[in-house]
């Protein structure tokens, strides 16, 4: 594949909101077709927990892994070929270990935490301990300040990770809600990019979980609205199922309907102006450009590199982005 020019009118670049399995993925991608300056990858932090004694940001770990080759190949999260030898003494001497964390996880969150300690941003933090991985590209957390997704249940109110990890994604989720929100900002990359970029993707992330905190961040969901950029956003919804995680459960609750590409194409209504949805949803197409999308229907289960190239380079072409 040839090396993208990077002297190409770009303004900032592509701008890519991401979060979990699938937008790992979709990231791996187009950092394979982009050059470093013309992509920044923005993180949900929503997740993100202290276990241990020690900041976890899980889907800045699960984007920075896939990015630098390092994510387990089954899981899409986590570190290949990780041990649980320090997890299984934690266990020992009393410890309450339902949230696992491999032994290479554990040396990264010792890291980052001693840096956040130190008086480092998580946005300078993460710059550094992911270049120090090989990762090229700027992933950059969507906040410097903590914002905590906590999920409204049938069970009472728990974070994110007790409903995902602990509690399996049991509970009846009834509301949702993004503690900290309202007062933290962009992080600092982010809202630079966000101030001129050729592009910006959405990528199949679970919106309500992972794209819309970063919505929620005081200004831009705005930004973004008014911009006169292409805004793609790539339906996680593959035929009715999520690939992975809990989207279609909270597509039922929150959209009242069941989970399909036409209802994730209603939820970026107004944000979004480009859809990309997957070959089996095809009969959906005209209910999704009636809502005033351009759209692409293509293959967009991301199961090989050559899947997630393929599908970047649909969405960068869709979006007028050289490579």
């Amino acid at each position: 594949m040839p090396e993208a020019n990077s002297s190409d009118n770009r303004r900032g670049g592509v701008l890519a909101l991401a979060g979990g399995v699938g937008g790992a993925k979709l990231a791996v991608g187009l950092a394979r077709v982009l050059p470093p300056d013309a992509l920044t990858v923005v993180v949900n932090t929503g997740d993100d927990e202290i276990f241990y004694g020690l900041h976890v940001s899980p889907d800045i770990d699960t984007v920075t892994y896939s990015l630098a080759g390092l994510a387990n190949p089954e899981t899409g999260w986590g570190f290949a070929g990780d041990t649980f030898n320090a997890l299984g003494t934690l266990k020992n001497l009393g410890a309450d270990t339902w949230f696992g964390l491999g032994d290479h996880d554990l040396a990264l969150h010792l890291r980052r935490t001693d840096m956040l300690r130190s008086g480092k941003t998580l946005s300078d933090v993460t710059l550094d301990l992911s270049r120090r991985m090989g990762v090229r590209h700027p992933v950059v957390p969507m906040s410097d300040q903590p914002v905590r997704t906590i999920i409204e249940s049938d069970d009472g109110e728990m974070s994110f990770q007790e409903y995902f990890v602990h509690r399996r994604s049991e509970p009846e989720v009834i509301g949702l809600r993004f503690d900290g929100a309202d007062s933290a900002s962009p992080s600092p990359v982010f809202k630079s990019a966000l101030e001129s970029p050729n592009a910006i993707v959405f990528c199949p992330s679970n919106p309500f979980l992972s794209v819309d905190p970063i919505m929620a961040l005081p200004g831009v969901r705005e930004m973004i609205a008014v911009s006169d950029i292409p805004r793609v956003a790539v339906s996680p919804i593959i035929g009715g199922r999520a690939v992975k995680g809990p989207a279609a459960r909270i597509f039922q609750t929150f959209a009242q309907k069941p989970p399909s590409a036409l209802a994730v194409a209603e939820h970026y209504e107004g944000i979004a102006t480009h859809f990309v949805m997957d070959n089996k949803d095809e009969s959906s197409r005209v209910a999704v450009e009636a809502l005033g999308y351009e759209v692409l229907v293509t293959e967009t289960l991301m199961t090989t590199d050559a899947h997630k190239i393929a599908l970047a380079i649909e969405v960068c072409g869709m979006a007028g982005v050289p490579i």
